[in-house]
């Protein structure tokens, strides 16, 4: 499986952006998706997963503000971010993950200005 992300910038606080990630290969494989956060001196966070069933998970700081999801074909993810602050700012990654592997995509940075 292979993961393409795109969609990071820069923007102003209190800005939006949204994240894609297009998964190819063996996708039918893939039961979840997600994405990940790391910003500098830091550990990589989950920010939010979506299981294939479409139940999602969010990090607390990110709750109301961020909104994860699928296409109806399931190889492709978004992430909706909305209401961004500074403390956003990291290189977000996007995962797959199947009953066996978890699938890395290559990072976009999310730069906030305040």
């Amino acid at each position: 499986v292979q993961l393409q992300a795109s969609g990071g910038g820069l923007v102003q606080a209190g800005g939006s952006l949204k994240l894609s990630c297009v998964a190819s290969g063996s996708s039918f494989s893939i039961n979840a998706m997600g994405w990940y956060r790391q910003a500098p001196g830091k550990q990589r966070e989950r920010v939010a997963v979506i299981a294939s069933g479409g139940i999602a998970v969010y990090e607390d700081s990110v709750k109301g503000r961020f909104t994860i999801s699928r296409d109806k074909a399931g190889n492709t993810v978004y992430l909706q971010m909305n209401s961004l602050k500074p403390e956003d700012t990291a290189v977000y990654y996007c995962n797959a993950a199947s009953l066996m592997h978890a699938y890395w995509g290559q990072g976009t940075q999310v730069t906030v200005s305040s």
